[in-house]
């Protein structure tokens, strides 16, 4: 539905990434990561809140359904945070190395 069915323009191209239902059924979290600006995100965000009632009635009919949870949508943004630990795991990395490399023999130095 995301990719071609709403024709909502502040939708930026983006993909579910985790549903979360709550216990009991009545509510779920929709994830949505979306590729492109924070502004984007927020835009996407609003589109799809907008259409949620369009959504749940979609979901209704192609899942045979009698009742589809209240969907609540979020912006998942763990992928951004993961690039980011990786990126800094790596740095670390290449200055243990430098260190490592610079006086051959001798350990390098463990700060507490």
């Amino acid at each position: 539905m995301l990719e071609g069915e709403l024709s909502d323009p502040r939708i930026a191209p983006s993909y579910v990434t985790d549903v979360v239902l709550a216990p009991g059924g009545k509510s779920a979290r929709v994830f949505v990561s979306v590729h492109g600006t924070e502004a984007e995100e927020a835009s996407t965000l609003e589109g799809l809140t907008t259409a949620r009632a369009y959504i749940r009635s979609q979901l209704r009919d192609r899942m045979g359904v009698r009742h589809v949870p209240e969907l609540t949508f979020a912006i998942d943004r763990s992928q951004k945070v993961t690039g980011r630990m990786e990126e800094l795991l790596a740095r670390t990395r290449k200055r243990e190395s430098k260190r490592t490399d610079a006086t051959p023999g001798q350990k390098a130095p463990v700060k507490p």
